[in-house]
């Protein structure tokens, strides 16, 4: 068992079996569906059910990060197991996470209980890249690195790593109050199908007219991170499963080389982004091995 114990959270939607192989270990984000029922993002597996209730709803359910008691019951299992935590979450800039973990470490620390054996790192990104981040440290952890060599590995996959992802429409983003710097283009929601990427909050790059010339840009940016040396790529989606299926073919091309991992974004994402999501992600693959 590597001396680094790597944790993230639900919002890297990363496959079961990976996280299994790895030994990372998971604390879940929550979905509250009105006053009355809380779940938590993990026990929320059957996509098409959630969305047909998001479709029939009212208002659309809102999302909560991890509490600072589930961070501390998380953390305290690690470190009575004589094992230092490097725990990196979705981007402080959308969500509470990072801070409650951030919490939850230094109340560790002091009670005398270990909290400084604990690093966290707000990724600034979420879904496939936070996902990335997280391969990159396993990778180091299970190299024998220690705290120092695990944060650093996280830090310069960070500094090269980007994301891109098309959505059908900004309504959802607008709706649930997380537009960041795309606010601009709410005017043409309707007109366009807008390409962002997360660098903290949600940043626009591109705007395009058509689904397919939105898809041949996730390609173009492919072939971009490719000539750059960024091999190491995964693709997700939401409720979007041939175009992404379709993506993964052409990047395949791309690359040389099979995704990291290919994946569908949970439902704490999914809340406020809404279906129909592509979504591409790369970093150079040294950061993987």
């Amino acid at each position: 068992m590597p001396p680094v114990a790597v944790v993230t959270d639900t919002t890297a939607n990363l496959p079961t079996d990976l996280v299994d192989e790895h030994g990372i270990v998971v604390v879940p984000l929550y979905v509250v569906f009105g006053a009355d029922r809380t779940v938590k993002e993990s026990e929320i597996t059957d996509y098409h059910a959630f969305f047909e209730e998001l479709r029939g709803a009212d208002s659309l359910p809102t999302t909560s990060q991890p509490s600072v008691g589930d961070f501390i019951a998380t953390f305290e299992g690690l470190l009575a197991k004589d094992r230092d935590v490097v725990s990196i979450h979705i981007s402080a800039g959308i969500s509470g996470t990072f801070d409650s973990a951030r919490q939850a470490a230094e109340q560790l620390e002091r009670e005398g209980k270990g909290g400084e054996r604990i690093r966290v790192i707000d990724s600034t990104t979420t879904a496939g890249g936070l996902a990335l981040l997280v391969l990159a440290a396993s990778a180091a952890a299970r190299a024998g690195g220690d705290l120092d060599d695990v944060e650093g590995r996280v830090r310069r996959a960070r500094d090269e790593l980007k994301i891109w992802f098309a959505v059908d429409t900004l309504e959802f983003l607008k709706r649930g109050g997380r537009i960041g710097a795309a606010s601009a283009w709410i005017g043409s929601t309707l007109k366009v199908k807008p390409i962002l990427s997360l660098e903290s909050e949600l940043t626009p790059v591109e705007r395009v007219r058509t689904s397919s010339r939105a898809f041949d840009r996730l390609v173009d940016y492919a072939r971009q991170r490719h000539e750059s040396g960024a091999d190491g790529w995964v693709v997700q989606h939401i409720a979007a499963e041939e175009q992404a299926a379709k993506l993964v073919d052409q990047c395949r091309e791309v690359f040389g080389c099979d995704p990291a991992f290919v994946g569908e974004i949970g439902a704490v994402l999914a809340t406020h982004v809404g279906p129909g999501l592509l979504g591409l992600g790369s970093i150079p693959s040294q950061y993987l091995e």
